[in-house]
């Protein structure tokens, strides 16, 4: 069991490091030297527990997206407290931190050499974040709409949708953002009432 615990401490120590050195230098310039120079250990050691940088990378990723799901579980926390004028403007302003944050590491996560792993992350964070919403429904659905049988894939694509939409327009209006997604929240309810 303390072997067990020390490989996943040893593990996390190299996945902080790593991300320390992408937010301070960027990806492309941080080498697995690098991260086993700031960590303290040899580069079979980092060997030992991931097999490329990519790897280590994608777990740097999932870092990001876990804090993410924080963000998002504390908003859903508040969720019933806040009024629906009050709750898309601060999930739109959560938004906007996760792909604006400045720092290197995500700078060079959107630079055309890194697409396929910037597209890795975008699906990986829509899947892991529509599932959360879908784990954690609203409980007023009058809010948003209907309840819908494709409550996952409904969130996947508003979550693609904004983050596209949000990274080739970083100037949109937040009012124009929760318009949009209250609209889309509510296509459901709007295509039942002109069925009836």
């Amino acid at each position: 069991m303390l072997r067990s615990n020390d490989t996943a401490k040893r593990s996390a120590e190299i996945v902080v490091a790593a991300r320390e050195l992408y937010e301070e230098k960027g990806l492309a310039h941080t080498s697995i030297q690098d991260i086993t120079n700031h960590v303290g250990v040899t580069r079979s050691l980092f060997y030992h527990y991931f097999q490329n940088k990519d790897e280590v990378t994608a777990a740097v990723l999932d870092q990001y997206i876990t804090d993410f799901l924080e963000a998002l579980r504390r908003w859903h926390e508040n969720q019933s407290q806040q009024s629906t004028e009050d709750s898309l403007p601060s999930m739109v302003k959560i938004m906007r931190q996760v792909l604006f944050e400045k720092n290197t590491f995500r700078l060079s996560l959107s630079a055309q050499e890194n697409a396929a792993l910037y597209l890795e992350f975008l699906n990986r964070f829509a899947s892991q974040s529509a599932a959360y919403l879908v784990a954690h429904p609203i409980e007023d659905h009058t809010k948003y709409g209907l309840p819908s049988d494709h409550l996952y894939e409904a969130f996947y694509v508003l979550i693609v949708g904004l983050v596209s939409y949000l990274r080739t327009h970083p100037d949109a209006d937040d009012e124009v953002l929760v318009d949009v997604v209250t609209r889309m929240l509510s296509a459901d309810a709007a295509a039942v009432e002109n069925v009836a």
